[in-house]
């Protein structure tokens, strides 16, 4: 009876499911507070686990890739009696437009964009004010997602944004195709600004059907840089070799889009370019992937990349972005910093390993344990163990679990 006793106890204590239940939990926790010492801040520990079998990581451009405060570099200008290349009269351009000049323009295209929170029409807010440009008042303001904006600047209807939209109010680029070709080549993203042909005190022209305005002329185009933050050609030169296909987003035009995407990743790191792509279908787009077999991290930081990052397998937004951004994602890169993405996948591989190694040795402590606690030595050796033996046994998986958990903890 006494040695039934011994070897039950025995049985019993070494038996405790401690190692098996610390094995997950404690990995996770270091994990993510781990993640948090790199100013990666991840929502669950489900979150850190689904990230390991990320397989394409999707960035977008303007915020993520680049800085998010692009500069206007060029303004160029399409006027009566001056022409910006040569500063030669052009005769068919006189009939063609009121006057118009860089402060003109500058001036036009800030007092439409002044109620916009895009980084762009910030950017040239910006401009106009450095410039000392003068601001004028504006009404009926419309933000055209995608496209541009549109407005009323002293009783006149204004236009900037891309040249789709330009197209769509039936306003004519070719008089300055020249020139956005030439700062499209140098990566600069074109802003066509048009107004509304209105003589002086005479009504402004009404919207047409698709609330766009009608008569519109152009009356030059804004050039702007959106430079690289620092570490992005590090940062995706490291996912490239961690394996991960990387995909950019865009909204600019391909060849922009192509450009940066050289500067970045000069030797192909980045495997697909997507420009021209409405804020609506950045979610297709993405939708598109995973219909391939891939796990798709999204990285955004705009209000305009919160469906992407919600469709997305893992979403991830900068920290610098806007707040919808930030409530969309799975995981926030406090730091305005692209080396997250990265950090954050090599986190979750790494948290995955330990926990396997950790439900692994519990599960070996368990299967060896047992037969020696009741007593399976016992008829070839006459040894059997001891209650306080398994106890210490039973007390050193657990240590073992957490300080394997602990190794997370260093870089």
């Amino acid at each position: 009876m006494a040695t039934a006793m011994v070897r039950a106890v025995a049985v019993l204590i070494i038996a405790c499911p401690c190692a098996m239940g610390l094995a997950t939990p404690t990995a996770i926790l270091v994990g993510t507070g781990k993640g948090a010492e790199k100013g990666v801040l991840i929502r669950g520990g489900d979150i850190l686990e689904r990230a390991a079998s990320v397989t394409t990581v999707v960035l977008d451009k303007t915020g993520t890739i680049t800085k998010g405060m692009p500069e206007v570099t060029e303004c160029v200008a399409r006027g009566a009696g001056w022409h910006t290349r040569t500063g030669a009269p052009d005769p068919r351009e006189v009939e063609a437009s009121a006057p118009t000049d860089n402060a003109e323009l500058l001036s036009l295209a800030a007092a439409a964009e002044a109620n916009s929170e895009h980084p762009l029409a910030q950017a040239i807010v910006r401009a106009a004010v450095a410039a000392g440009a003068p601001f004028r008042p504006a009404s009926q303001f419309e933000a055209l997602p995608g496209r541009g904006v549109r407005a009323a600047v002293e009783g006149r209807q204004v236009l900037v944004g891309s040249a789709a939209l330009m197209r769509e109010s039936g306003v004519d680029v070719a008089p300055m195709a020249v020139e956005s070709a030439r700062l499209t080549a140098l990566g600069r993203t074109i802003m066509f600004v048009a107004s509304a042909a209105a003589a002086e005190g005479e009504s402004s022209p009404a919207p047409a059907a698709d609330g766009l305005a009608a008569g519109a002329i152009l009356r030059g185009v804004i050039a702007l840089a959106d430079t690289p933050r620092p570490e992005a050609r590090a940062a995706i030169a490291r996912l490239h070799a961690m394996g991960k296909q990387v995909v950019m987003l865009t909204g600019d035009h391909e060849t922009t889009a192509q450009a940066i995407a050289k500067e970045v990743a000069p030797n192909g790191e980045i495997a697909r370019v997507v420009a021209g792509v409405l804020p609506g279908r950045k979610a297709e787009e993405v939708k598109a992937i995973q219909a391939g077999g891939r796990v798709v991290a999204m990285v955004g930081d705009g209000i305009n990349d919160a469906p992407a990052l919600a469709q997305a397998d893992i979403g991830m937004a900068m920290g610098s972005g806007t707040d919808v951004a930030l409530e969309a994602a799975d995981i926030a890169l406090l730091r305005p910093d692209l080396n997250g993405v990265a950090d954050a996948i090599e986190l979750s591989g790494r948290t995955l390993r330990i926990i396997r190694q950790n439900l692994f040795w519990a599960f070996f402590y368990n299967v060896l344990g047992i037969p020696l606690a009741a007593g399976a030595l016992y008829p070839w050796t006459g040894w059997q163990l001891s209650p306080m033996i398994a106890a210490a046994a039973m007390s050193f998986s657990s240590v073992s679990v957490l300080g394997n958990s602990l190794r997370l903890r260093r870089d």
